[in-house]
């Protein structure tokens, strides 16, 4: 039996979405999100997809790149993942080695990691010289057989749009990720002002649903949204869940991700899914309103590069 890793081809997309469900099943991942992605990344990225084959079968999957929307210049990331029925292989370490020397090449002086909290997967990082750095969790809500809160009432002045309501001008949402983007807790943080690859890397993402995802508009600005992200058939997830600054403290990252929800259900969707940094407790808190549920934590680890 043995083990390879090259780049990513077109037609390795259903094979590499095939990965990572088994191995990471909290995130809704389309052959089509893959391909969008891959085609749409900012050349500053230096993004890179990477497959492990054995014996010709595809077992693991790797992102690599570089965050180049930091402030901070040469924070490399590379996510590696294996099919839990092929672990032990060595297919993690090649990828893992390929995407480090890929980052080394184009400028990295960091790699950053995402890596479950689970004693195989923490023993791997350790052995391969990453240290620990801030746990997230994921979380998950039965839509098709829980029950959601009631929605709450519409304050004076609020409304609920949706981002379909802003395809002749996507701007005002652009502005509010980009606003509350820069708020989130990050090893690398990041600061949006290319407006041209935010369309291309957000907007028309294949995965989102902009008939799903709520704006609040408070008297005409916008002022809070719930992004949904869907693989067109049951698995929801919640891209993004923010509130401007001037308008926090109100509970309007609440009420949109609520009517979020909601239409969500209504519209099929049996299992939602979201991703929560470990010490953003209002979000948190938030999500446990809604009846989400930890179904899993990943630690983000870093190498520095010599």
């Amino acid at each position: 039996m043995t083990v390879l890793v090259r780049d990513f081809l077109p037609s390795d997309a259903e094979a590499w979405v095939r990965v990572r469900r088994a191995a990471l099943p909290y995130m809704v991942t389309t052959p089509e999100q893959v391909l969008s992605d891959l085609a749409g990344a900012h050349p500053d990225r230096h993004y890179k997809l990477l497959v492990a084959e054995e014996d010709g079968e595809v077992i693991g999957t790797a992102q690599v790149g570089i965050s180049h929307e930091s402030a901070k210049p040469g924070q490399g990331f590379c996510n590696p993942y294996v099919r839990p029925d092929r672990t032990g292989r060595g297919a993690g370490s090649l990828l893992a080695r390929t995407g480090e020397e890929h980052l080394a090449g184009v400028g990295a002086s960091a790699v950053y990691t995402w890596v479950l909290d689970e004693p195989a997967n923490r023993a791997f990082a350790t052995k391969r010289g990453y240290a620990p750095r801030r746990p997230a969790h994921f979380l998950h809500l039965d839509l098709a057989g829980g029950s959601l809160p009631p929605l709450p009432e519409l304050p004076a002045g609020v409304e609920l749009r949706t981002a379909a309501d802003y395809e002749d001008d996507p701007r005002p949402l652009f502005e509010a990720d980009a606003e509350t983007t820069a708020d989130e807790p990050s090893d690398t943080p990041v600061e949006f002002s290319d407006y041209e690859n935010w369309l291309a890397t957000t907007w028309r993402q294949p995965g989102f649903d902009h008939a799903l995802t709520t704006v609040v508009v408070v008297d005409g600005k916008v002022a809070a949204f719930s992004v949904a992200q869907t693989d067109g058939l049951t698995r929801y997830w919640s891209g993004m869940t923010g509130t401007l600054r001037a308008f926090r403290g109100r509970g309007l990252a609440k009420l949109a991700k609520s009517d979020s929800l909601r239409r969500s259900r209504a519209a099929g969707y049996t299992d939602a899914y979201t991703g929560n940094d470990a010490g953003n407790r209002p979000m948190l808190a938030i999500n446990r309103w809604f009846g989400y549920e930890i179904c899993a934590t990943e630690v983000r680890h870093v190498r520095e590069l010599a």
